[in-house]
């Protein structure tokens, strides 16, 4: 049984953490200081530790700090609150799992949880491997890299883009629906940079409400406001040196607009009630799945900031549009979910891959990493099948407009057209004939098409 110890001086959090974690059958200690904390650390096997980074006699970095050195071996998660970002900045920087901020709901930390006890044991095998043999584990390769290229056309445009900008301190605009990856596209321009060493800080701009989002983007000083109960290093100051993402920008209110312009062009920010300015080098790379041209126009979204922002785009593809990466991405995920949930699901069914190609995917790789979940935890079988696929995947047929083209009596004659089109190129082919590579090969051997 998993045994987690909860280092909190709430009594009534602690309490409801605890009772929340032994329903899913974790083992629980809770301790109330760090003194106690470390006692039970000493006479206990834990395997998690959950700690607030305030306590009475201590704070979240030493308890980290005292852990790391001692139970290299346990992974710790530090809970905070809106004022403390600096502290979960260091406290990962020190070896911490992850950070979550309060007030939070007790299910959404569970994923987190998982997450972490799934790297101890990935790490533990690595461990057993490296005795036993020299060869890299194929769970750390996977661990290491969440950025998966792809091989269509669409694929190699962007990261043709990503390899040209990612070395300039260019501002960067990453354009693309919901669920493309954009963040994903950003962090791989920073860890291409001459910033990879320094942080990258990751903002959800719909996320912060707008009565304290000055506070978050650029700090505040104890005693500022009510509720300013110590000072806070914003969004910019935590990201100095490196890399800040601005994820869905266009939800920015226009007030927020000036400001962030201002810090952008004088490179200085000011804390909310400080009167000092603190100088800020970073990269600001933003994301949006808005038409923020429309948004100028339509006086939504400030023009200078717009090209401040807008020095270079990116437009990441849906996954409609680059169907020879679906099944790349569909193996990555497949391999990460099999470490997160530990089973080893070897592959998909061929009826599985036919419904994977016939979907639309609306929600891009979202969408294709959550059913690719959902559908490992589900099968008893080493090949995924079909059955277990979400009822709109396994049921949706191609649509009339789609494999129209091959009701038609001069369909040779498409074929040879999209190829002419293509200059060869049979997945280009394949794409305007709105066909998956197969179905276009089977005809090419059906009319004896040879190129």
């Amino acid at each position: 049984m998993v045994s987690i110890l909860i280092i909190e001086d709430d009594v009534a959090f602690s309490a409801m953490l605890k009772t929340f974690f032994e329903k899913r059958d974790y083992k629980v200690q809770s301790a109330l200081t760090a003194e106690d904390g470390f006692k039970k650390l000493s006479s206990n096997s834990i395997d998690l530790v959950l700690t607030d980074v305030r306590l009475p006699d201590s704070d979240g970095l030493e308890i980290l700090q005292e852990v790391k050195r001692n139970y290299p071996e346990i992974q710790v998660i530090v809970m905070t609150n809106y004022a403390e970002i600096n502290m979960a900045v260091k406290a990962m920087k020190n070896g911490a799992f992850d950070y979550v901020s309060k007030p939070f709901q007790p299910e959404t930390i569970l994923q987190t949880i998982q997450n972490a006890l799934s790297k101890k044991n990935v790490e533990k095998e690595d461990e057993a491997a490296a005795v036993s043999t020299s060869k890299p584990p194929r769970e750390k390769s996977i661990l290491s890299s969440e950025f998966v290229k792809g091989v269509s056309d669409p694929a190699r445009k962007l990261n043709d883009y990503i390899d040209l900008v990612a070395p300039t301190n260019m501002s960067v605009l990453i354009i693309g629906e919901s669920g493309t990856g954009k963040e994903q596209v950003a962090k791989s321009i920073h860890d291409k940079s001459k910033r990879k060493g320094a942080p990258f800080i990751a903002v959800d701009c719909g996320a912060i409400p707008k009565e304290i989002a000055s506070s978050e983007f650029f700090g505040h000083i104890k005693g500022s406001f009510t509720g300013a109960i110590q000072d806070k290093t914003g969004h910019f100051e935590a990201a100095n040196g490196g890399t800040l993402f601005l994820d869905e920008i266009g939800n920015l209110g226009y007030d927020l607009q000036v400001q962030l312009l201002r810090a952008l062009q004088e490179r200085k920010i000011k804390p909310v009630g400080s009167n000092h300015e603190i100088k800020v080098d970073i990269r600001v790379v933003t994301a949006t799945n808005e038409d923020l041209s429309q948004a100028v126009k339509e006086g939504n979204f400030r023009e200078d900031l717009f090209h401040r922002l807008n020095e270079f785009s990116i437009e990441v593809p849906a996954l409609r549009e680059r169907t020879e990466d679906l099944m790349l991405f569909a193996e990555h995920f497949l391999d990460e979910a099999n470490i997160e949930l530990e089973k080893d699901v070897v592959g998909f069914s061929d009826e599985a891959i036919e419904a994977f190609h016939n979907y639309n995917w609306p929600g891009n790789l979202r969408e294709l990493k959550n059913m690719v979940k959902r559908a490992v935890l589900l099968t008893q079988e080493p090949i995924i099948p079909l059955k277990v696929l979400p009822y709109e995947i396994a049921h949706n047929q191609k649509s009339e407009e789609t494999y129209g083209l091959f009701r038609n009596k001069n369909e040779e004659t498409l074929i040879l057209d999209a190829l002419e089109k293509a200059n060869g190129n049979k997945s280009k082919a394949a794409r305007i004939l709105s066909i998956d590579r197969k179905t276009l090969y089977n005809k090419l051997k059906q009319y004896n098409i040879k190129l």
